[in-house]
């Protein structure tokens, strides 16, 4: 292939290869221009694939269907094709390299016929940074271009990065017939490769997302030392004016980008507290020259699910919206030419459009408006909130790492573990009730390791053995400290016992007070406690009290969730890091005395 946009031999030979083996009619390269985004944009709405949405109330937003069939990531089928199959794990579904190759080849081959080949060069991480990582997508969707375009950075001025390197993740998305029994999500971390056919869903054909930016990358930072991590990145701003950043880790549907775009409680707000978002779903890590962790948001947008996304659980998230932004299965008010999904904070259309594409009149139909996994697309920099820091090449240094889940008795509402080594147990241990976001049933305790199991690109039990091993590395005064949170306990009567959204940040609060070493906790069976004393609750209708109860920790029910984490470690074998089984032994004898 000849073109004026690269001279890269290794991708021009690779892009050869796949338009003899895809057969386009008409092949763009995508430079990022305004000019060509905005013909793609009048394209896109010409052909049908997306509805302009009124310009006055929702300015250049798009609303996009995909098939009742492709409405979430498929985890069944969403491959790691590496060569050996111990080094995909037993968390992952695999397959040989060479037969993936030529089962989806098989698949792909002319299926951009009369249709167009865009070639989309895309950066993770600002362009340049030390700590980002480029990748070309080829895809036969306008959508996909256009979702990248807000995702990710794109265009002439990574070619203009990238040079002549050969250090560039390959991706080739293929719509082609949308056939749920031919999809297949497939990674290939020793190529560099990632290939998705027969989808047209964003969580599978925007594959700078959880393909590149977790799969491919986890593996790449296992080879280069730093880290991939399905991880929000705030900063907590103090009223003296200093900023501290978290890093935190939650399985869908957990909260995480209300988390992440947090609006400080009435009484800290007049303090002069502040939340900053430095980004809502990932991170990359990697170690600083003065021996702190620093990281980076590899993204340029959020991909948000909408339905529950309102002025009160996130008005931050809402406010990006109304801008630039593509929605994606939710449902279309045909009376003002805008959208609306659940728990929006106004009453359902009576003249509408579901997310099927039927007649939709929400005050008298029993079917959902909008799909419960529907998305928006919107730009970062939309964000009230967005931190100054979002495009800093070199990243932000963190002082904490947390996780969490959904778990509505076992887990206290905070608490810090005692080590490194047992930071990476604790995030190890992760359960959560499961959710829409993924296929499957609802409401089941689903173990989800540091929220990374469907996303580590590697065996899982090599995974936690990178984290330890980056624990090594680490000065312990320098290393962040790691806690677990869980805003979901509830009462006998299933009735929540932590307000949760804003007031989350009483509890950060206190976490980055431990961090700095201003704040005492008390030693248990499974790690440190929070006083209730220092948690505070001010302006809260809960007592002290309340917050003992909600830090309770249960030692029967603990006994009984280690036979759980013995379960999941079972599946490692080998694998399993001997530091894991010690720190699990040491909780056991914890808890018996």
């Amino acid at each position: 292939m000849e073109t004026t946009f690269t001279k890269n031999k290794s991708l021009l030979d690779w892009l050869d290869e796949k338009v003899e083996l895809l057969k386009p009619s008409n092949i763009v390269w995508i430079d990022g221009s305004a000019d060509q985004i905005a013909a793609l944009k009048k394209e896109a709405v010409e052909t049908g694939e997306m509805i302009k949405l009124n310009e006055d109330l929702l300015p250049d937003c798009y609303l996009h269907r995909t098939a009742e069939n492709d409405v979430a990531r498929v985890e069944d089928r969403t491959l790691i094709c590496s060569r050996e199959e111990k080094d995909a794990g037993p968390t992952n579904h695999w397959m040989e390299p060479s037969k993936a190759y030529d089962m989806l080849y098989k698949i792909a081959a002319g299926s951009y016929e009369g249709r167009t080949m865009y070639i989309i060069p895309y950066s993770m991480g600002p362009v340049g940074s030390p700590l980002s990582k480029i990748g070309i997508e080829i895809t036969d969707s306008i959508y996909v271009v256009l979702n990248m375009n807000i995702m990710t950075r794109v265009g002439q001025k990574v070619l203009d990065v990238l040079g002549d390197s050969n250090d560039w993740v390959r991706g080739m998305h293929c719509k082609c017939d949308v056939d749920p029994e031919n999809r297949w999500i497939c990674q290939f971390p020793e190529d560099n490769t990632i290939i998705s056919v027969n989808s047209a869903y964003g969580g599978n054909v925007l594959l700078g997302k959880k393909c590149f930016a977790l799969r491919i990358a986890s593996y790449l930072g296992k080879q280069e030392m730093w880290q991939a991590e399905h991880m929000l990145i705030l900063g907590l701003e103090k009223p003296d004016g200093e900023v501290k950043y978290i890093c935190a880790a939650f399985p869908s549907a957990c909260g995480k980008t209300n988390l992440a775009m947090l609006i400080p409680p009435e009484g800290y707000a007049k303090k002069g507290y502040k939340v900053w978002c430095v980004g809502d779903d990932i991170s990359w890590i990697r170690k600083g020259e003065d021996g702190r962790l620093y990281a980076i948001n590899p993204e340029n947008g959020f991909f948000g699910v909408a339905p529950g996304t309102n002025m009160k659980s996130n008005p931050n998230a809402l406010k990006s919206t109304m801008s630039g932004t593509i929605f994606t299965n939710v449902c279309h008010d045909l009376d003002d030419n805008t959208v609306w999904w659940e728990g929006l904070d106004k009453p359902a259309p009576t003249n509408a459009i579901d997310w099927k594409g039927n007649p939709w009149n929400g005050q008298e139909s029993s079917e959902k408006g909008a799909h419960p996994n529907s998305r928006f697309t919107a730009p970062a920099t939309n964000c009230p909130c967005i931190s100054s820091e979002f495009e800093n090449p070199q990243g932000v240094p963190i002082s904490a790492i947390v996780f969490g889940g959904r778990r509505a008795k076992l887990t206290p509402l905070v608490y810090q573990s005692k080590s490194w080594n047992h930071g990476v147990f604790v995030g190890s241990i992760m359960g959560s009730e499961t959710t829409a976001a993924a296929t499957g049933a609802v409401g089941v305790v689903r173990r989800d390791p540091m929220a990374m199991l469907p996303f580590c690109g590697y065996n899982m039990g090599d995974y936690w053995k990178h984290w330890i091993e980056i624990g090594e590395t680490l000065d312990p005064e320098k290393a962040p400290k790691i806690f677990n949170v869980n805003w979901f306990r509830k009462d006998d009567e299933g009735h929540f016992l932590w307000p949760g959204f804003g007031d989350n940040l009483r509890v950060l609060d206190w976490i980055i007070d431990r961090c700095d070493g201003k704040v005492d906790a008390q030693e248990t069976a499974i790690g440190y406690l929070p006083y209730a004393k220092d948690i505070n609750v001010e302006g809260l209708d809960i007592t002290t009290e309340d917050v003992a109860n909600i830090l309770d920790v249960d030692k029967d029910a603990w006994e009984e969730e280690l036979k759980g984490v013995e379960e999941l470690y079972a599946k490692f074998g080998d694998a399993l890091p001997k530091e894991l089984e010690d720190e699990l032994q040491t909780v056991k004898e914890n808890l018996e005395k």
